[in-house]
């Protein structure tokens, strides 16, 4: 079998990228990339594409291998380049499983559970009083879902835009609101913040600080990722779970990390950090220091399906992002039906990926079509 084609897909509202890549067989595999500017050009750039199209699809890890040399002088190991590379190599384990007929969890290993735990991120209340964080997540608890986050970002009251400092207000502010939400909430509902990498070690360690009593799940980018060195002193300065790693590239990129123990929680995102097999590698290399992983997730539902393999398969899995509740596209793109029930995703037993995209309902979404429905 020999790879013949590589197509995207760019869709709308949503910006969500998808790939196929097509075979002599006839046997396509389809992915998703982390959406960003040009993803979907690049994932057909004849620069890209030369290294895939004659070439045995099943040898997937040597693919990746191959795109990554391919592309080495455009920044292979971060940004844009990196996501449709991670498109791609989902579409090819897509190939791979459904060649052999067995899903993508099995040619990963194996799996540890037959059904991956899904956290909503809720957001914001609907204004920022604590009440309203509290019945959104009561909300979103009585849906199913056994995990959420909510996220702290700066209030306009900040003294300052660029010193990322936070003031004595808004330091109580969100104790209030994530005290409020974490005590609307019932004791076996985990309970995430995320902090989106805006403030200092001095200042997010006060509210790393007022949370360690509320028992949370983690609190997650406190500050930028980048400082090794200054993230492993917030981890060590707070008994509050911190988590990082969205903005890391391969399994690299998330070495000084794990080495350093900066963090309690890795979150790879895996349709921008290498795909399914690097993010198995990173899960693994984490678990040797006995670190969790939860994967950063934004993609729609063939990406968060293309995840669950992974998740499936290591044993360190802690949940699995989601970003769009009541979100018609995303409820309507996949032939299957409801994708989350009860705040878990079934992985099943179908070769491959597993799931079918409805093609009518993504080209009645498509912004830019390159080659995707041909």
């Amino acid at each position: 079998m020999k790879i013949v084609e590589i197509t995207s897909v760019l869709l709308q509202p949503m910006p969500w990228v998808l790939v196929k890549v097509k075979t002599d067989g006839g046997i396509v595999g389809i992915g998703e990339a982390y959406h960003g500017a040009g993803v979907h050009q690049i994932a057909i750039d004849e620069r890209l594409t030369k290294t895939l199209i004659g070439e045995n699809p099943l040898d997937v890890d040597r693919r990746f291998r191959d795109m990554m040399k391919g592309m080495s002088a455009s920044g292979y190991y971060q940004g844009a380049v990196m996501s449709a590379i991670s498109g791609i190599e989902m579409a090819l384990w897509d190939i791979a499983g459904q060649a052999v007929g067995v899903p993508i969890w099995q040619l990963l290993g194996g799996r540890f559970r037959d059904k991956v735990r899904v956290y909503n991120d809720c957001h914001a209340g609907k204004d920022e009083t604590p009440a309203a964080y509290a019945a959104k997540a009561k909300e979103v608890e009585a849906r199913g879902f056994t995990a959420i986050k909510f996220d702290i970002d700066p209030l306009p009251s900040r003294r300052d835009a660029y010193n990322r400092c936070i003031s004595n207000d808004d330091i109580a502010h969100y104790v209030e609101v994530v005290t409020a939400v974490r005590e609307a909430l019932d004791s076996n509902t985990d309970l995430a913040i995320d902090a989106h990498w805006a403030y200092t070690p001095v200042d997010i360690l006060k509210v790393a600080h007022a949370f360690e009593d509320l028992g949370l799940l983690w609190l997650e980018d406190p500050i930028p990722a980048e400082n090794v060195e200054a993230m492993a002193m917030v981890k060590n300065s707070t008994k509050t779970p911190i988590c990082t790693g969205e903005n890391f590239y391969t399994r690299f990129g998330f070495r000084e990390l794990i080495q350093a123990q900066a963090a309690d929680i890795v979150s790879p995102d895996m349709a921008k950090a290498g795909g399914l097999l690097e993010g198995r590698r990173i899960a693994d290399f984490a678990d040797m220091y006995y670190m969790p992983m939860a994967p950063h997730n934004i993609c729609g539902p063939i990406g968060t399906f293309a995840m669950t393999h992974v998740c499936a398969a290591v044993p360190n899995f802690l949940a699995l992002e989601f970003h769009h509740l009541d979100n018609a596209l995303w409820s309507n793109l996949l032939k299957e039906g409801p994708l989350i029930v009860d705040g878990y995703i079934a992985t099943g037993e179908k070769p491959g990926l597993g799931v079918t995209l409805d093609e009518g309902v993504a080209k009645a979404a498509a912004k830019e079509d390159l080659g995707f429905f041909s």
